[in-house]
């Protein structure tokens, strides 16, 4: 592996900045390429990791040459691209501090709370995002500069182009190169690189404040549990860049390797870009993509479209290889145990038949997945594992920076998320904060250098979270003999019945997803009431194709979760208990627009029981219990 550049060890050096580790990356890679971009149709072009630093370096010098001050923050709001990178370095190389904001963020009230929390000097915005921000300039309190990233003729007050500070930034150099030079020097790994604001599970979001010590530590420790990755790597960043999963793991680990970043390409509007996901794709040809739940779930869909497509023939084979693939990887790391061995040879027929022309139609260089975000599904993952795509499920959280643990091509148990990071510690607690014995249940809490400084201007909320070093994520979990973590969900999110248990109900919740064709969206709901309900949200599609009769149409809805209860195909899955006895239809589906869905693609559950308090009130009427109910028959009338 010594001529790919494989990295495989990694020694933990806790006096880096992001500037050092981008010094190391130049030393080591300077000439390969590091960003990937297109600006017209798929043709991309690349600039080198020396490249990129000079251009950082120009912008950082602009930015100083503007009168921006150490620790002055600047927002960052833009699709992914070159830029976005560059302006993030330039900010760090000028000791100031990035504000990643998603660029699904819409309203007034949301950016305008995060900029005027985190006081803002400026704002870095792409050509489509100034657009959404020029009419909401009045909201904010401390902004004097607009940053423009793209090109744009007619500007408006207070705005400046990128390419414009970057030429300043080079007559600075030339005129009087101490003055970056000094400023970088002050960065230290303890300077603030990031406030890095919560998705709005909470009501007012939280500004996570991450350093440049924090980014280098969860970048070495993703890599050393990786074993590194080749230089030659290239991954398409599907991902939000603005969230901390694709930041760590997508730009900054890909720095430490020396390996190559794409950017989907670029569209005058997010419909166009989205539309440009299979084209990139096919461009780039990753080696390794991030992966979320929802996305995953729309890879296997399209994958699937497309064996039907091919006839009956291919269909049938290809359940066949997938059954034969199910039984022979089990859980992964007990591949071909329990006398499966004979299975080899025909799994390796699937394999050149089938598999492999799957892969060459999706991405022929995929070697494997990433996945984090909400728990995935044990299916699916046995879906991309068969196919020769594994997902390796991981776990994190923003205020780990974000990465905790994950499943890696040589350590790897299906179901899990993996194991922890090295160098750092980990334990199961209870509610006094009492460690566990090993396979119980409890919250997750860690400790080491990827723990955050805390929330911004809220010591009472990091008092809560960080207790004695320990970071208490607020997650249930519990990990097994072998060293593997399995996340059972949110502590907050738990379903409480009547008699005071509790369960969480994520598992059932992805399951049901993932095996109902007809079922879009489900939340489930128990507080401390006799019954669990759910709210449900349909595929109208799939359904017509079945019956175009609302009673029909809300039978099949409950004979799919029936397949759970004695009998059925699921049975044994989950305690029946915690089954849904009940369930309301809705008809608009939950997502980032209605605010029912956060920028990382997980349901905010407290806004749904909110918005439809009194839906769930009549899953415990009998009338309402009903799978009929006049409720759930009028909302499918208006869908089918």
């Amino acid at each position: 592996m010594d001529k790919v550049d494989r990295v495989m060890m990694i020694s933990m050096d806790m006096d880096k900045t992001i500037i050092s580790f981008l010094n190391e990356a130049v030393e080591k890679y300077g000439d390969r390429p590091f960003l990937y971009e297109a600006r017209r149709g798929t043709d991309y072009t690349s600039l080198s990791y020396k490249e990129v630093q000079e251009r950082a370096r120009q912008f950082a010098a602009g930015l100083i040459a503007l009168g921006i001050q150490a620790g002055d923050r600047i927002a960052l709001i833009s699709e992914g691209k070159n830029n976005w990178v560059i302006g993030e370095l330039g900010v760090l190389h000028a000791g100031a501090v990035c504000v990643p904001l998603s660029v699904k963020l819409e309203t007034e009230q949301d950016i305008g709370f995060r900029v005027n929390h985190s006081e803002c000097c400026a704002i870095m915005a792409s050509d489509q995002q100034i657009a959404k921000i020029r009419p909401m300039k009045g909201a904010f309190s401390t902004v004097k500069q607009y940053i423009l990233l793209d090109p744009e003729e007619a500007l408006q007050e207070n705005e400046l182009l990128f390419d414009a500070i970057t030429g300043n930034g080079k007559k600075l150099i030339s005129d009087n190169p101490e003055a970056l030079e000094e400023r970088m020097k002050a960065v230290t790994p303890d300077s603030l690189a990031n406030i890095s604001y919560t998705s709005g599970t909470t009501a007012n979001p939280k500004g996570i404040m991450l350093s440049h010590g924090n980014y280098v530590c969860n970048s070495e420790q993703a890599m050393e549990h990786l074993n590194g990755i080749p230089s030659y790597f290239r991954q398409l960043l599907i991902l939000p860049w603005d969230h901390s999963f694709g930041h760590t793991a997508g730009i900054y680990s890909f720095m430490k390797c020396g390996a190559s970043l794409a950017s989907v390409a670029m569209g005058k509007s997010p419909m166009e870009v989205l539309r440009n996901v299979p084209k990139s794709l096919k461009a780039i040809n990753p080696h390794l993509l991030m992966s979320v739940p929802a996305l995953a779930s729309n890879f296997r869909k399209n994958i699937e479209a497309g064996i039907e497509k091919r006839g009956k023939l291919t269909a049938t084979l290809f359940r066949k290889a997938l059954k034969t693939a199910y039984a022979y990887n089990k859980e992964g790391y007990n591949k071909g145990s329990g006398g499966r061995f004979w299975m080899k040879p025909l799994l390796a027929f699937y394999d050149k038949i089938i598999f492999s022309k799957v892969r060459e139609s999706f991405a022929s260089n995929m070697e494997f997945f990433i996945g984090g975000g909400a728990l995935l599904d044990i299916e699916l993952q046995r879906f991309f594992y068969a196919i020769g795509i594994p997902m390796y499920q991981g776990y994190g959280l923003s205020e780990a920076t974000p990465i905790i643990s994950a499943n890696c091509p040589h350590a790897h148990k299906l179901g899990s998320s993996g194991k922890p990071l090295p160098h750092m510690d980990i334990k199961i607690v209870d509610d006094n904060m009492k460690e566990v014995p090993t396979g119980e249940k409890g919250e997750i809490i860690i400790r080491g250098g990827n723990v955050m400084k805390g929330y911004w201007k809220n010591p009472e909320a990091t008092a809560e979270t960080i207790v004695d070093g320990w970071l208490r994520t607020g997650d249930m979990g519990y990990i097994d003999n072998d060293g593997y973590l399995y996340v059972l969900g949110r502590t907050k999110s738990l379903l409480i019945s009547d008699d005071g248990e509790k369960f969480s109900p994520e598992g059932i919740e992805e399951s049901i997803m993932a095996k109902s064709p007809f079922i879009e969206q489900i939340v489930l709901y128990n507080n401390q009431r006799p019954y669990t309900t759910a709210l449900i949200t349909v595929n109208p599609v799939e359904l017509r194709k079945e019956t175009s009769d609302p009673t029909e149409a809300a039978r099949l809805i409950e004979k799919e979760i029936a397949e759970y209860l004695k009998g059925g195909k699921n049975d044994g899955m989950f305690p029946y208990r915690w089954l849904p006895s009940a369930f309301a239809i809705i008809e608009e589906p939950f997502s980032e627009k209605n605010g029912m869905v956060n920028s990382t693609m997980k349901i905010v559950k407290h806004k749904v029981y909110s918005a439809y308090a009194s839906r769930i009130e009549e899953l415990y009427t009998p009338e309402g219990r009903k799978a009929t109910s006049p409720g759930n028959l009028e909302v499918l009338a208006n869908l089918l």
